[in-house]
């Protein structure tokens, strides 16, 4: 079975309902990302920080996976396919995707301000204790922060996705600028011989020197397109 590796970004949620932080109306447009998605701002005003996240969180229930969602994982009949995502939110889980590396952290998650990577610490939050409260206590007695890779700080998974992007046999990227590094770097570690897919309605600056199809449309009426393509490939 076929590896294929998928990288997702913002545009894929935004077809959700989950707002963007870059397009206009976005949420960089409410709130300084200085303030909110560096470790400097939560230093400075942790109980800020932790409402802007409960809040975001409290947004999951009421949306629910696109099209575009439910087709990347419907694409596992006929792939071994792995998610890399950009994205927060848990909509690739709740299409039905079972392979997810989430590069910038997960919102239903928590853990240790003083270890945050640590995997001891990490705990899930669900449906009925899905805020973070100011006095909440990882194990290590630290104050429970989000488990979001802010600005400035490590990406734990990015080995991973590298390593995973490196055995692709078809690459798809969906709905990201590809501006935010280290992850627009992944496709870099693409095989030569493997094509990409990118799909997205607006242009997007490449830098990889690797050739690839750009279907300029948005992440599920792109998926629907891609699917038949995949289809055909798969068959062969």
């Amino acid at each position: 079975m076929k590896k294929l590796v998928i990288l997702t970004g913002a545009g894929m949620s935004a077809e959700s309902g989950i707002s963007t932080f870059r397009d206009s109306g976005g949420l960089w447009e409410q709130y300084r990302v200085e303030d909110v998605a560096t470790i400097e701002g939560y230093i400075r005003n942790p109980e800020l920080v932790i409402n802007f996240y409960n809040e975001r969180r409290r947004q999951l229930p009421a949306v629910k996976p696109c099209r575009g969602h439910e087709l990347v994982a419907a694409l596992e009949q006929y792939f071994d396919v792995t998610v890399i995502t950009q994205n927060v939110d848990n909509l690739h889980e709740r299409a039905g995707s079972t392979k997810v590396i989430h590069l910038h952290g997960e919102l239903m998650k928590a853990t240790s301000t003083r270890n945050p990577n640590d995997p001891s610490q990490i705990i899930t939050l669900d449906a009925d204790h899905m805020d973070i409260h100011m006095g909440d206590k990882a194990a290590d007695g630290s104050q429970l922060r989000p488990f979001i890779v802010w600005f400035g700080e490590a990406v734990p998974e990015i080995e991973r996705a590298a390593e995973v992007s490196s055995e692709a046999d078809i690459y798809v990227v969906i709905g990201t600028s590809l501006n935010v590094y280290p992850a627009a770097g992944l496709v870099q570690f693409v095989p030569e011989r493997a094509p990409i897919y990118l799909i997205d309605p607006k242009d997007v600056p490449w830098t990889a020197n690797h050739r690839f199809r750009h279907i300029k449309k948005g992440a599920s009426e792109g998926m629907e397109e891609l699917t038949k393509m995949l289809k055909l490939i798969a068959e062969d």
